[in-house]
Formats: C-alpha cells, structure tokens, sequence
C-alpha cells in the first residue's frame, strides 16, 4: 500500500479512498490553493462521490496509476472534492462544465489556474485515450507543456471562461398566478409515458417531488388526470427493479424505459422523498399498496442506513466486487438453492427470474409482469431468507457520513409518515434524528454544519441545510404540535436570510461569510432533490401562515419573485416553488387548535395527519405553550384557552367560521 496522502485526515470516505493513492491529493483549502499560487502551477481538480461506479473506475485506472501520480504530482496540484460534503463547489464547477460541453457528471475533471478560473473541464477520462475519447496522460503532458511554454495562453481562456459567470443576474418582476401551475401541470401531461410512467425517455429518475406537486394538483382540481399519471408511475416504479423487493428502498434511476435496469446505487435522499410520495398518496387514495412501499422503504432505512446514535447515512454503492449490480443480482440456482425446488420455482415466476436472464446473463427480481400487489405473508418470508443470504453473499460499500441536509429530509419522511400511518416508532425516529442533528451537526451559536462522520463534525453549512432543516422542523410541529419546533424553523430561515440572501432576490447555496469560490452558486433546478431556494419558499410560505407575521410574508413573495425566469419558461423543472406558489394563489385555510390540556396534541396529530391537507396551515395553542406560541404567532393570542375539552377555528380564503368543537366538521370543510 502506498503511503498515505493528506487526504487521510479528511471525514469524506470518498476523500478516504483516495488517501493512499500515490497522487499527493489535497482537500479543498487553503493549503492547496496557496501551494498552486506559490508555486505557480495549474490546480487539478476532481469532483466524485464515494457510490460512483465511474469514479471508482477512474480511481483504479489513473489514481492508483504510478505514471499518472508522477505527471500530476510534478505538474499540478491535485485537490480532491466530495460534491455530497461541498455541493457549492460541485455547482461551480458543474456549471462550467454544462456551459462549456452541454453536459456534465461525475467523475469531474477540472483543470484551472491557481485564481480557480477553469481552463479545462470533462469527465471520465481514460488513462490512455481511446475511441476518440482523449486520455488522461495526454491531457496532462499537453497542458504541462503548454502550461511551461505559454502560460498566458491558458490563463487569457481561464479569463474568457470566467467572464461568463458574472453573478446572479437581476431578477425581472414575475406576476404570480394559476396559469404557472397550469402550465407545468400541462407540460408533464404532455411528457407522460402512458405505457410504463413516468416522464421521460430512459434515463428514469424518481423525482418525487414532481410527483407531490402533481397530487397537489389533483387535489385542487388542476389539469385532467394528475393522480391517474401519479398513481401509474408509482406503481411501475414499485414494479420495477428500481425498487429493492429484497431488501427495500429505491436505486437512484433506471437506466430503461420500464424501470427494470437501475443504477443500482442508493441513495438517502431519494428514499427519503420517495417515502414521502408513496405516504401521500396514501393519505389520498386510502391504497394499501402505498402504504407498503412506504414501510418498506422506512424498513430498509432503519436496519441498514441508519447509525447506532439515530442519524442515516448517507448512499450505498451500486458495486460489489469491482461489477455494477452484482449484489442484487440473482440466478434461478440460487434462488432455488436458498428457497428449495418448490418455493424457489413459485418465486422465480413471480419476480421474472430465467436461465436466460432479464439482465445481462442474470436476473434482477422485479413484479412488472406481475400485477402491483403487495407480497403475501409466504411470499414475505421467503424474501426475508433471501435477504438474509445476499447480506453474507457480497459485500456493498456504504457511504457512512451524516449529511445535514439529507438527514433532514429523512426527518420529515419519517414524520409524514407518522401522521399518515399512525406508527409510533416513526415519530420516534424522527425525533431522534432531529437530537442527532442538533447534537452532532449544529453549533454552539445555533449555526449549522455539513457532515458528521466517526465523531467529528465539520464543514460550514450551506443554504440546503438551513432550509431542508427548516423543512423539517415544520414536519415534526406539525407532529407533535410541540413550539420548539416551530420556533426552531423560525430561527432557521431567519439565519438563512442573513446569510444567503441576494440583493436582487433569491438565496446563494454558499454563506456570506464563506471562502469566495469562482462565483456564488444559486441553484433553483429541482432536479433529483430540491433546490434550496425552492425548499426556502416552501418554509417561508408556511411560516407566514402559522404565524401570520408580515415579515415572513413579504420574504416568501421575495423568494417566489426570484423564480420569475423560471415560472416564465420551465415552471415544471421548480414543483417545489410551485407547491409553495400554490399556497398563495389558491385557496387555502388556517386552523387554530385550542387545547385544554397539553396531552391531547398527540391524539390530535394524527386525527388530522390521517388525511391530506396540504393547503392548510395548523397552530395549537395550550396553556403550557400559550406565551412561546404568542411570541411566535401573535395573532393566536386572541383564541381563548376552554376550560376543557378543545376548539377549532377555521379560517379559509381569509374567512373565518365559527368555532367548533367538532374535529369531523373540521374535516369536511377542508376537504370540500
């Protein structure tokens, strides 16, 4: 084994599988960039996660290469980056990479002066090139030369490349309106698959937030078949290989149209928001189906992705033993050889396993030409033995850190699916992996971190964690109606505003107070997650109406006015800030609950948790809460505490009924 490089010391164990590369590899930081200033050499950069296939390839192809270590050590100075641990970084350097090629993905490969003004940027390259593809060795000798010979050359085309990121552009005045929504709700209309779901050509990814915006829409009435699209998809993704059915969660796309052939890495976030998808569909429809998906999913994350002080972690690698895929692959042998003749042929029929294969020589379980049923108690137990052995069969690297904004995404799916599904233990580790953020992730001045790996925390946290964070502390008030959490999502967005705000609206993903980078990053995409800017309004417009203070009011419209170009031109690539759009510019209701005692709040959560109520905005007051709750909301100080029982105000479309003490008229009126 080599000796160890700087990267040894780093928490990232992307970082860390690159620590004994013979490549002198630095962190992102001062060291480096004043080493490159110094010594006046061109900076190597190169982006990764620790799941990627392509990376790994890359690693053991040129990082581990002797040849390849010597030209980058005496030439350049090589910095290595996690984009999961510096998603700012990442946003830079990604968006060179689309401006320049059309494209981008990871590995990242970045070549630039040592002012971080990018000269060269690609992906995977091969050592030695082929196909018509250029290697890495030639790349680097080319460079080295020209950087000895006419380093001007180079620096003048970093200069011209920089010059197209300014900053962030003024933003145009956007009304904001029905016709958005309906526009995005026409274009996915237009985009449907109707034969296998989903939206797209292959590849397919889950998006599940443009699948909860679309059943927002059903529920407002907009477009002509929302759920109908929602529902289809869901259950072609459940069908598929995309979804575990050994042992549960979702891979992070499929590489087909029909979702058998998925990237088989896994991925935190998107199970997090897929388990929010299949919950709320849940809560519409009342389908069992939904319901179990969901379980499984939550299943998979608390026996393999969830740590022993209740934070997840952050993906588990599509690779074993060096092969794409391999551990979720079987063989009718050994299905059978696990399950015995009898059972083994039943299941082989129903996952569509062959001797021929459904991919590549071998098979990967999936329902689709099942029907969308859950599986049977046999059924169950015999994919519980097949679980058992793939575990002892190979092993699959896990990315173990705890990011802040993933982590809180879980935190909200957890907590959504304790309202819908009553389950107590899902409110519990919701809890718990908030105490793990407050206590592992979040600094003594309240401010927060990035990721937290084997006791140490560390990195100065970003827009997406503030707002995701923010989100679900919103998702546990309305869980437990505690006001703690309530005031924390205040404190929150309050921090995010200071810190990120844009003079011409919308929030940077870097702090203020950050290290300068090329540019400063704003990203409004919704792409596999959410955006933070699109979560930041989702959060803004809830808390202007829970609290129905003026100043979060006018900062959520400030917010929805940034995405003006957006909602002009690609509304359906930004559903979060549509969902958030939604709450103004339909009609919406707040619910003021008074209780007299604090011991019903969690009876009442999940009265109202068990149906979807996503235009509606819930504070509860008891005597126990009534000064915190009136700091907050100040308007909740005119509702009277009753000397027992409770009383529901209702307000819609800025109309108040008369009070009631009836949860079932509640009910009604909010589902009219």
């Amino acid at each position: 084994m080599n000796k160890p490089n700087r990267l040894v010391k780093e928490l990232s164990p992307y970082l860390l599988q690159h620590a004994h590369n013979p490549v002198d590899w630095f962190p992102w930081g001062e060291e480096a960039l004043a080493k490159a200033a110094v010594e006046n050499k061109p900076i190597f950069l190169s982006i990764g996660y620790s799941t990627c296939h392509w990376c790994h390839v890359m690693e053991k192809e040129s990082f581990e290469d002797p040849e390849v270590a010597e030209a980058l050590n005496r030439d350049f100075v090589s910095i290595k980056v996690d984009r999961e641990e510096r998603p700012d970084i990442d946003a830079v350097y990604m968006a060179v990479s689309q401006a320049l090629t059309g494209g981008g993905g990871w590995p990242l490969t970045v070549i630039m002066t040592p002012e971080q003004k990018p000269f060269f940027v690609g992906t995977y390259l091969p050592k030695k090139g082929r196909y018509n593809q250029p290697g890495l060795m030639e790349l680097l000798s080319g460079i080295a030369q020209a950087w000895k010979s006419d380093p001007q050359s180079l620096q003048a085309t970093g200069e011209r490349i920089s010059e197209f990121f300014p900053g962030q552009a003024e933003v145009r005045p956007h009304g904001l309106s029905r016709s958005t929504v309906e526009k995005a709700e026409a274009d996915f209309e237009r985009r449907y698959d109707d034969r296998w779901g989903g939206f797209s050509p292959a590849p397919k990814f889950p998006s599940p937030h443009n699948l909860m915006f679309l059943m927002r829409c059903h529920l407002l009435k907009v477009g002509r078949q929302p759920l109908a699209m929602v529902e289809h998809t869901l259950k072609a993704m459940y069908q598929g290989g995309l979804f575990d059915h050994i042992g549960g969660g979702f891979a992070r796309y499929s590489t087909d149209e029909k979702w058998l052939a998925p990237h088989f890495e896994k991925m935190l976030y998107d199970n997090a928001l897929l388990a929010m998808a299949y919950t709320w569909a849940y809560q519409i429809t009342g389908h069992q189906l939904y319901r179990g998906v969901t379980e499984k999913i939550l299943r998979y994350i608390d026996r393999e992705m969830t740590s022993p002080d209740g934070g997840f972690y952050s993906a588990q690698d599509a690779d074993s033993e060096g092969q794409e895929g391999k551990y979720y692959t079987f063989t009718p042998a050994e299905i059978r050889q696990v399950l015995g003749e009898t059972e083994g042929e039943i299941f082989c029929d129903r996952y569509d396993l062959t001797e021929a294969g459904n991919f590549e020589q071998t098979n990967i379980p999936n329902l689709i030409r099942s029907t969308a049923a859950l599986p049977d108690p046999g059924t169950e137990a015999n994919l519980d033995k097949l679980y058992a052995y793939r575990l002892n069969r190979y092993h699959l690297h896990k990315d173990d850190k705890s990011l802040t904004a993933w982590n809180a995404l879980m935190v909200c799916a957890y907590a959504q699916a304790y309202r819908a599904l009553g389950e107590e233990a899902y409110r519990r580790a919701a809890e718990r992996a908030y105490a793990f953020i407050d206590g592992h992730l979040t600094a003594g001045d309240g401010s927060l971190l990035i990721n937290f790996r084997q006791g140490r925390s560390q990195g100065q946290g970003l827009l997406d964690d503030y707002a995701f964070l923010a989100w679900a502390c919103l998702e546990l008030y309305e869980s437990t109606f505690e006001t703690p959490y309530l005031e924390r999502a205040a404190e929150l967005m309050d921090r995010a505003l200071e810190e990120f705000s844009s003079p011409s609206g919308g929030l940077y993903l870097s702090p203020n107070s950050g290290r300068p980078l090329l540019f400063r990053p704003m990203e409004f995409y919704d792409g596999a997650m959410p955006s933070g800017n699109s979560v930041a309004a989702w959060c803004l417009e809830r808390l202007a109406a829970m609290t129905g203070q003026e100043k979060w009011r006018t900062a959520a419209e400030r917010q929805l006015t940034a995405f003006g170009p957006w909602f002009e031109s690609q509304p359906s690539a930004v559903t979060l800030a549509l969902s958030a759009l939604m709450l103004e510019v339909y009609p919406s209701q707040e619910l003021v609950c008074v209780l007299s005692g604090a011991s019903e709040k969690k009876d009442l959560a999940l009265k109202l948790g068990d149906f979807a109520h996503p235009q509606t905005a819930i504070v509860v007051k008891t005597a126990a809460d009534e000064a915190a709750l009136g700091r907050l909301a100040p308007f909740a100080a005119a509702y009277p505490l009753p000397d027992r029982g409770q009383a529901f105000y209702l307000c819609q479309n800025r109309r108040c009924e008369n009070p009631t003490d009836s949860l079932e008229f509640i009910r009604r009126k909010i589902l009219e």
